[in-house]
Order: structure tokens, then sequence, then C-alpha cells
């Protein structure tokens, strides 16, 4: 088995925005309620980070500032994937260079590519690396999807150590431990889905509800490991209202609304993300006073 990154629950991060830039000060006052509350990674640049629409300083400003407040702590994943694989080696270097741990690569988005390009891109972004890789699928945003068979040939890249897998399909997360065993460790990319995964020989969750709730995302995890699996099953249906409330519309939308209600200096979301409809806010806030957040 290769090393893990990590085990348990990493939080996939929202950026505090001010209308101008990155607000690095809360940036930081949000990881360090992470680390006290148990998370196990900090997953900068991603989906929920708003990546996307992220300027090319922003996202090495956000990966540099992550690693240098974290100093060391706990891991530190950067989100460098891109669908232009000389701009994905490009900041994949970068993110080895200021002391990331490892790197979240989702699978190129519109232009998309066969099976065979997905091999060929990854292999590449490892080759030009010394740290390990995470692969990311959610087809649901890319419409791409990585086959079984594409997993079995990416496993033998010695820095191709994991996957976040976000399709959503359990049987084809059993086809793919049974086809790579434990050559790529899997991470749940759905918070609804932690403990079956788990089930399923998973080594965590890469977690948006983590954001609001580190505490009880890692005692999910922690007490799978431990051997209370009953626990783990307890605390994922007892959270099942919260975690559609963060999905009602499409994240990080509803989470980063969360963070604001919850205090955080959240600040906007970027265009052309919108604020959440008025039933769906309430849904929100209802979810979040069942669990005590506010």
């Amino acid at each position: 088995m290769k090393k893990l990154v990590f085990r348990g629950a990493g939080v996939a991060v929202i950026t505090p925005f001010t209308e101008t830039g990155i607000n690095y000060p809360e940036l930081g006052h949000i990881i360090e309620d992470q680390i006290a509350g148990g998370t196990d990674a900090i997953i900068i640049t991603g989906t929920t980070g708003e990546s996307a629409t992220m300027t090319d300083a922003e996202h090495r400003g956000a990966i540099r500032f992550a690693v240098e407040q974290v100093k060391g702590r706990i891991p530190v994943v950067a989100g460098t994937g891109s669908n232009e694989t000389s701009y994905a080696i490009e900041l994949s270097k970068y993110a080895e260079e200021v002391g990331a741990d490892a790197l979240l690569l989702v699978t190129p988005y519109y232009n998309k590519c066969t099976q065979n390009g997905l091999i060929a891109h990854y292999r590449a972004i490892a080759d030009s690396v010394n740290i390990p890789s995470i692969l990311y699928n959610v087809p649901s945003r890319t419409g791409v999807n990585i086959k079984t068979e594409t997993y079995v040939q990416l496993a033998k890249h010695p820095r191709i150590v994991a996957v976040k897998e976000a399709s959503g399909d359990l049987s084809a997360i059993l086809r793919l431990r049974a086809a790579v065993g434990d050559e790529l460790a899997v991470y749940s990319g759905n918070d609804d889905q932690i403990v079956p995964i788990l089930s399923l020989g998973g080594q965590g969750v890469i977690s948006v509800l983590s954001n609001i709730a580190p505490q009880l995302t890692h005692d999910i995890c922690r007490n799978y490991f431990d051997g209370n699996a009953a626990e783990a099953a307890r605390l994922q249906i007892a959270c099942t209202d919260l975690v559609d409330a963060l999905f009602c519309e499409v994240n990080p939308i509803p989470v980063k609304t969360a963070m604001r209600r919850l205090g955080y200096d959240a600040g906007p979301l970027r265009m052309p993300l919108s604020e959440m409809e008025p039933a769906n806010a309430a849904k929100l806030d209802a979810a979040l006073r069942a669990h005590n957040l506010i």
C-alpha cells in the first residue's frame, strides 16, 4: 500500500473573498478553527474554494498561505487540476515548491478527453512533481468519468496514490476497490456517503460538511476506524438533513452561506454563483438550528 496522504476527514475549505481578492486573515481564522475542531487535512483551492473563478495569482496565493498557516500540523492538499495539462503541471510544480503535501487533480472539464487522454494527462502531471497526487472524479461537474480499467493503469504510477470519488456510484467504487486493492486509497467526495465508502475500505472523506461541523465529520471517520461502525452510522444518519441543506443548491453556495450564519466573514460568492433562493436559505437555517450550530 502506498503511503496515505491522510486518514479521516479532510475539509474542502471555502475561500473567504473580499470585493477585490482573498480575505487572508479570515482564511487563517477558518484554518485554525478547522485544526482545533479535529480536521485531518486542509484541502485548499478545490471546488468548494471557488478555484474556478480565482485568478492565477489568487490560486497560488491561497496555496502558499494555507501551507504557511498550517505549518506542518496536518497535511495540506492543493487543488491544482485543470483542463489544460500544461497549466496543471505549472500549478502543481508551484504547489510542491511552496510546501504542499499533495495535489488534488480534477478530471479535465469542458474539452474533456478519452480514457487514454486521462491516463496521459494524469501521468504527465505526476511525472512532473515529487509529491503524491489524488485524482478527483466528479462526472456531474466535468462530464468525464474515470473508468475502472483507467484506475488500474493510473494506480501503477508511484505518485498517484488516491482518488476522491464523487461519482455517487457505490457499485463503481466497489469495482474500483476490487480492481486496484490498496494501490489507490479512496476518499468519499460526497458527505452522504462517508460510512458506505468507509465500509468498502475507504480511508476518509474530502468534505464540505467539515466547514461547518469539523468535529462531527472527524468523529464519523474516527468511530468507524476505531471499530464502532454503529456509532459512525448513527452520526452519518443524524446529519442527513444538514447534508441535504448544504447541497440544496450548487456547492459552495449553501456552505458559504452557512459559514456567514456561523459568524465567519466568508464574503461574497464569485459570479456566476448567486445568493441562495429564500426558500432554500430557510431550509439551511432550519438545519443549522436543529444541530445547534446557530
